[in-house]
């Protein structure tokens, strides 16, 4: 059985350059790739952001029961196909999964030992700032993905791991670390008297993320998102 990683997080946090990034650096990883009825935005790529399907296709997907997960989000369809994982499984790779939290509830009662991990910016302020950097979206849009990210981070604690996206370097190292921690535990690896110094170290920068561990260092971020929220989208 493959393992599965679920990978969420508000807009603008960095994430897709985090799952970018771990994708070159841990071997045997499948990355599923959303299937969405919205429009390209800027140079995405169909099969490469996104599977780009009309509306139709996507609710003939949905009959046929094609889709792990998918929601309606702001009037557009986004959903993550089956074949992702039967292929995963039949290559002997993990699957790691890019997607919101009301995917990621569906595969996590779909699939419970599925690893959960939620990215945060360090606080709103940034998070703003990132999304005007951006320089795609209008005004309306950026203040409605603030909002967004709000509800988003209400949900923090459903998450098994969070990882707080504030040095990019650093971020990269503990996801991957999260990563290779748990398909360390799940193929049965050494006890720990048994382990080498590199994978003591490795587990021990795993569980420096683990919900019950960052508790406290997440109060000022929680507080600093602290306003009137609307539901989530992609």
């Amino acid at each position: 059985m493959s393992g599965v990683y679920i990978i969420s997080a508000p807009s603008g946090s960095g994430k897709s350059t985090l799952v970018d990034r771990v994708r070159q650096i841990v071997p045997s990883l499948k990355f599923s790739i959303s299937y969405t009825t919205r429009a390209h935005r800027g140079d995405e790529q169909n099969g490469r952001e996104y599977f780009f399907v009309s509306r139709a296709e996507f609710e003939e997907m949905i009959r046929k029961d094609e889709f792990l997960e998918y929601a309606n989000v702001f009037g557009n369809y986004y959903g993550t196909a089956r074949r992702f994982l039967r292929e995963a499984e039949e290559e002997g790779k993990d699957l790691l999964l890019d997607i919101d939290v009301q995917g990621a509830a569906q595969i996590k009662a779909k699939i419970p030992d599925a690893v959960s991990i939620f990215v945060l910016p360090p606080n709103r302020q940034e998070l703003e700032k990132r999304l005007r950097t951006r320089s795609l979206d209008a005004e309306e849009v950026i203040q409605r993905r603030l909002v967004t990210a709000s509800r988003e981070i209400e949900k923090y604690d459903k998450y098994d791991y969070i990882l707080v996206n504030d040095r990019l370097e650093e971020s990269i190292d503990a996801l991957k670390s999260i990563l290779l921690a748990e398909r360390r535990k799940r193929s049965g690896a050494q006890a720990q008297g048994q382990r080498s110094a590199d994978e003591t170290n490795l587990m021990a920068k795993a569980e420096r993320c683990r919900l019950s561990n960052v508790r406290e260092r997440l109060q000022p971020i929680l507080a600093s998102f602290e306003k009137t929220a609307a539901p989530g989208g992609r």
